[in-house]
């Protein structure tokens, strides 16, 4: 059984944007960035909704080539194309990258991959988390706050049905006053 992480920045209010969509407000210290992509050397495969795919896919692909780029960014870079992804989306058709498209049950589709063996599963939506948290799917939270208000947008955390019970696994604290938080959701 594959575990299944569901971990993104923040604002302090609880969003992961702007209600325009905007991520700006997110950008990651070195350590912090270097904690990023340690995540994403050991995902066994990336869980995409659409619009971070596009935001995702529009910009690491290359993002090693560009000028100026830093030595971290290339290695995220290299680590975000060989890392297997899964796009679900009833509006792509095509993806390149290790990716492949999923366009019906997201729910049926992780359950299945979580059953497999193999290296852990990581969930980069919100809305996405938000269909396998009610499915009692996910398994940690990595939680990385920075420390701004930004009113409104994509909430971090979907409604749930029920209660979900955690254990607090790891706290640390970035430059910046970004503070990570990992728990573990108790079965």
């Amino acid at each position: 059984m594959r575990r299944l992480t569901f971990g993104m920045n923040l604002s302090l209010d609880g969003y992961i944007n702007t209600p325009d969509g905007d991520l700006g407000w997110g950008v990651p210290s070195d350590e912090l960035f270097q904690w990023w992509s340690d995540r994403v050397g050991a995902t066994g495969t990336a869980l995409y909704g659409r619009k971070v795919w596009e935001a995702m896919s529009s910009h690491w692909p290359t993002a090693d080539q560009r000028p100026g780029a830093t030595p971290a960014e290339v290695e995220f870079a290299r680590r975000w194309r060989d890392m297997p992804k899964v796009v679900f989306s009833s509006t792509t058709s095509t993806v390149d990258w290790n990716a492949r498209v999923v366009t019906g049950d997201a729910v049926a589709e992780i359950s299945r991959l979580k059953a497999e063996d193999g290296d852990p599963l990581d969930i980069a939506s919100a809305t996405l988390a938000a269909a396998a948290m009610r499915a009692g799917l996910i398994d940690e939270y990595a939680v990385v706050t920075h420390p701004v208000l930004v009113g409104g947008g994509t909430p971090f955390f979907a409604t749930v049905d029920n209660w979900v019970n955690l254990t607090l696994l790891e706290t640390r604290t970035f430059p910046g006053g970004v503070v990570l938080t990992r728990y573990e959701t108790r079965r």
